[in-house]
């Protein structure tokens, strides 16, 4: 089973990089299939208007809120294909753009977390294999006072007072990781605990083990590799979940992203779209709603599979 989890997690990895490499720097502004309607997955008929037209000529299309016509250009094969795909939102932009663009926005920054957790994670599990009772007094502080804080207000204000240059969603993650690493930190001295700590590194000293072998392979890779990729994991899948909800807040107020360019889309635009098509009652606009159901989806699987595949046996 580990292995079928392994190849779900670099699966679903790969997906996100492939996505995030494959994104736009700007959205496709309109189609030539569509007059500011919403383009259904997998709508042959559009599909096949859209490759009808000749390449290099204009198709005309009547502008929003008025009947004056203006001629947009021809979209090559590549755009016809992404409307045939996941169809477009209401100005006829491909959805695909927004998951790409989203996935773009939350991989490096979500990754990044995942390893700061994992890294403070080990240290807090190494430092109990020490006899330094001072040190693991400074890390009982600091999980204490750190774990003590409340998550959301902090990036809250942090993303306030950031300068606007500096705003994204790098600076976020790791604070985000930093917050959440006590849990990793007391997790993996527990399991330390439960070793014996200096007493088992002492033990393993005596079998004429070095350095090296006692604290990488045996304390982190065999015992504390488990705790430490799922609780990476699970602050990889918290990260993604943060930018969605910092990038609705600001859709809904009509304010500058905390977390990404102006130029970028994230997955929370998909999951206005839908939530308006539920509020509106109109069916022909639930296919965003799938869209970004279906990519917090692949983020929970991506972890969870991550997080199985680390298991000990």
């Amino acid at each position: 089973m580990k292995r079928v989890y392994l190849i779900s997690a670099v699966s679903c990895l790969l997906i996100l990089f492939f996505a995030a490499f494959k994104a736009p720097q700007h959205l496709t502004v309109g189609s030539v299939t569509s007059t500011y309607k919403y383009i259904q997955p997998l709508d042959m008929e559009k599909y096949d208007a859209c490759l009808g037209v000749g390449k290099g000529q204009k198709s005309s299309q009547s502008s929003f809120g008025s009947g004056s016509n203006n001629n947009t250009d021809v979209r090559d094969s590549s755009y016809c294909n992404s409307v045939l795909l996941l169809g477009t939102n209401q100005k006829g932009t491909p959805l695909v753009e927004y998951a790409t663009q989203g996935a773009k926005i939350v991989l490096i920054p979500s990754i990044v977390a995942g390893f700061v957790v994992a890294f403070l994670g080990v240290l807090g599990g190494l430092i109990r294999c020490f006899e330094a009772p001072i040190l693991d007094s400074a890390v009982q502080l600091f999980a204490e006072v750190v774990g003590a804080l409340p998550r959301m207000v902090v990036i809250l204000v942090c993303a306030l007072i950031l300068p606007q240059d500096m705003r994204g969603l790098l600076p976020l993650a790791v604070l985000w990781a930093i917050l959440a690493s006590p849990t990793a930190m007391d997790e993996a001295g527990a399991v330390a605990g439960r070793l014996g700590g200096a007493r088992f590194v002492e033990a393993l000293r005596a079998h004429g083990f070095g350095s090296f072998r006692i604290y990488l392979y045996h304390i982190v890779a065999l015992n504390l590799r488990p705790v430490v990729v799922r609780q990476g994991a699970e602050v990889m899948m918290q990260v993604v979940f943060l930018e969605v909800a910092l990038s609705y807040l600001a859709v809904v107020e009509s304010q500058p992203s905390f977390t990404h360019l102006d130029n970028l889309h994230s997955w929370a635009d998909l999951l206005r779209m839908g939530y308006f098509s539920l509020i509106a009652d109109k069916a022909d606009t639930l296919h965003a709603l799938v869209l970004g159901l279906a990519l917090i989806t692949l983020i929970v699987v991506t972890a969870s599979s991550v997080s199985k595949a680390a298991r000990a046996k």
